[in-house]
């Protein structure tokens, strides 16, 4: 019986730290139909959203804490909770950067962009979703490993790239050059917590993260 109540605190917090995983993606793809879309309203949903996103690292970190000072855990057990909370911070950051390219759909930065700009920006968004769905899936001990994202990220890097390029011949007004410059970082940086997390969630202690029905 112990056993169980054990196995079912863990899947409950695997299971939350899963949802931030979502929640990023999800603020990620939206803030970006809000920049390239010019949709305020859906702009300003990410912004607000952020915060829940905090509130619920916070309960994961609470709930882990918890759990450690409650029961007599083994080695397995406390590295990967461990992990977590060393996790829970770049996920955080993560959610931060998809608010900030939100903010700038809200001062109406899309519309003064080029195409050629627009285009860098949308792929981006496409490639550092991808990057977040491998994360996702290391999370969850799939087949899918860190070294997976390296091509993704050399491509993301090959992006920024281009789109500096592209600011730089293009006749933006300064300051909304930097603006889509800044933003364009971070995509970038979305994309190196991805990696970073594949990286750290690689180390682990693995811990079966499905509910045991026996």
């Amino acid at each position: 019986m112990e056993q169980s109540e054990t196995s079912s605190d863990i899947f409950f917090v695997d299971r939350r730290v899963t949802q931030l995983f979502a929640n990023v993606s999800e603020a990620l793809a939206a803030a970006t139909d809000a920049l390239l879309g010019g949709e305020t309203a859906i702009a300003q949903r990410v912004v607000d959203c952020d915060n829940d996103i905090d509130i619920l690292a916070t309960q994961v970190q609470t709930d882990i804490w918890s759990y450690l000072s409650r029961h007599n855990i083994v080695i397995q057990e406390l590295k990967h909770l461990v992990g977590l909370l060393l996790i829970l911070p770049e996920l955080e950051r993560s959610a931060d950067l998809a608010e900030h390219i939100a903010q700038r759909a809200l001062s109406n930065l899309g519309p003064q962009m080029t195409p050629t700009c627009r285009g860098a920006i949308q792929r981006m968004s496409e490639v550092a979703l991808e990057m977040w769905h491998k994360a996702a899936k290391v999370y969850g001990n799939s087949e899918i490993i860190s070294d997976d994202l390296d091509e993704d990220d050399e491509e993301m890097d090959i992006l920024y790239d281009r789109l500096i390029q592209e600011i730089d011949k293009s006749n933006i007004p300064n300051q909304a050059a930097a603006q889509i410059a800044l933003t364009a970082r971070f995509y970038e940086r979305l994309g190196d917590h991805a990696v970073n997390l594949a990286r750290r969630m690689e180390t682990l202690s693995p811990i079966v993260t499905t509910e045991n029905t026996e």
